[in-house]
């Protein structure tokens, strides 16, 4: 089960760009909409989300089963999420700015939605470039606080989306809530961890 378990999940994963690639070249009846540019960006904006906090529900799952298999699915999740990310400011760059590098330039200055998702985005890489298991054993310790940057990730991700969004803001209010209960859990579990040494530290001093 083990074996196959990684390769469906993967295919799970491309499915939505594969869905946007069928629809950008109109395969199997599949529509982008009046505005395809607009439903590319959106989409692949809405993915990153999403693969960032599932990447972050896997340590709370893992606490919850008591199941280490959760784990096996996080790096998976995390590539996916700066693969999709990398999707969403490539349509941004080729197709809604025509390629033109100093017109992105301009919007990233001009738009403090476009600065958020841009320092998000650059923040993303050296996550991606460690992301390797050889990395994580010569970084060390190093390696946990680089990678606690997805939180930050995840806080920029969720404040560009809301930003970008014009009225209705309901869609980013789901994801700032869902981000809040995964970020306040770590926050919990750190407490609770924390006592718990207390605890120990008072009762060896105690005992002594």
């Amino acid at each position: 089960m083990r074996q196959i378990a990684k390769p469906l999940v993967f295919a799970a994963c491309l499915l939505p760009a594969l869905r946007l690639a069928a629809g950008a070249f109109h395969v199997a009846g599949v529509s982008l909409g009046a505005d395809p540019v607009a439903a590319l960006l959106h989409t692949c904006g809405r993915w990153t989300l999403n693969f960032l906090l599932i990447t972050l529900c896997m340590t709370p799952l893992r606490d919850i089963t008591h199941s280490v298999g959760w784990l096996r699915f996080r790096r998976m999740f995390g590539l996916f999420a700066f693969f999709y990310a990398l999707l969403h400011f490539s349509v941004f760059l080729l197709l809604d700015q025509a390629g033109k590098l100093h017109a992105v330039g301009h919007e990233i200055v001009k738009r403090p939605y476009i600065t958020l998702g841009m320092l998000a985005l650059l923040l993303l890489i050296p996550l991606a470039l460690t992301s390797t298991a050889k990395a994580q054993r010569r970084m060390g310790r190093r390696w946990t606080r680089l990678h606690r940057l997805i939180y930050a990730v995840a806080l920029l991700g969720v404040w560009h989306f809301w930003w970008q969004v014009k009225k209705d803001i309901r869609e980013p209010i789901l994801y700032a809530c869902g981000l809040a209960l995964l970020l306040g859990y770590r926050l919990w579990k750190r407490r609770q961890s924390m006592a718990h040494i207390s605890v120990a530290r008072f009762a060896r001093t105690d005992g002594a």
